[in-house]
């Protein structure tokens, strides 16, 4: 059996039926330089919505991705949340086991070593609590052995391409990539799903709000039930970090 042939046994179970000559493509692509990053907005498990793993998946075999970001926020930790939760809620073990069961599956889909996760404001609250209660750090488990994720690397920033990858407390993508003189990427705001160029004498610089992939009528959400909704979608960084494109799940 020859490589083509042997790649497309291998993709029997995929969806697409890709010819052979669309699979070779994918394949020389993919044996270059050229990188393709997926941006995987804001999850907030267990509280995404249904779906959005599968369509992150087409996005990333549509656009020949070579390695994954998730921009932040892949926990929701609301049984924990500073803000009021829900009454009616889960309560913590069973929220936490059910958010673990969640994101199993992301890690099935996307499990190779180096996988970046940004943390996100959400992800660190128990760490938040635990310096608040002046427990030492050596005391905590690290993010992947909560959430059993071996493989993946939780990081704060991520940068490569002269594109830096943060999850966004501090102001807007627009705000973040002048004030940085830098390429950003990045998430938190969960209505925007955008793009901007801006480009001067000596520097052009993009900031690319990813979106996110909430289920809004999840009573974790409740808290934004009277604003906007939000804006579903991932994004796609190609061409070694040349090209930022934002994608919208449709709904």
């Amino acid at each position: 059996m020859d490589n083509h042939l042997q790649i497309l046994e291998s993709q029997r179970n995929n969806r697409y039926r890709l010819k052979p000559q669309e699979v070779a493509a994918i394949q020389k692509m993919r044996e270059t330089e050229t990188r393709n990053v997926l941006v995987i907005g804001d999850l907030h498990e267990p509280f995404c919505l249904d779906g959005y793993l599968d369509w992150c998946l087409e996005q990333y075999e549509t656009f020949n991705c070579t390695s994954v970001v998730f921009i932040g926020d892949v926990i929701d930790n609301h049984y924990s949340s500073y803000h009021e939760a829900s009454a009616d809620g889960l309560g913590g073990l069973d929220e936490l086991e059910l958010a673990i069961k969640k994101i199993s599956k992301w890690y099935q889909a996307f499990d190779d070593v180096g996988t970046k996760v940004i943390i996100g404001n959400h992800d660190r609250i128990i760490m938040r609590k635990a310096q608040t209660s002046s427990i030492p750090s050596k005391w905590i488990k690290s993010y992947k052995e909560v959430l059993q994720t071996p493989n993946w690397d939780f990081v704060e920033r991520f940068e490569q391409d002269n594109v830096q990858y943060i999850h966004g407390e501090g102001g807007t993508a627009r705000t973040k990539c002048r004030a940085d003189m830098m390429n950003t990427v990045q998430g938190h705001l969960h209505t925007q799903c955008y793009t901007e160029h801006y480009v001067g004498k000596k520097f052009r610089v993009y900031g690319t709000q990813v979106g996110c992939g909430i289920n809004h009528k999840s009573y974790a959400m409740a808290y934004a039930k009277y604003g906007k909704r939000p804006a579903v979608g991932c994004a796609v960084v190609l061409n070694n970090g040349q090209l930022p494109i934002n994608l919208l799940m449709p709904l």
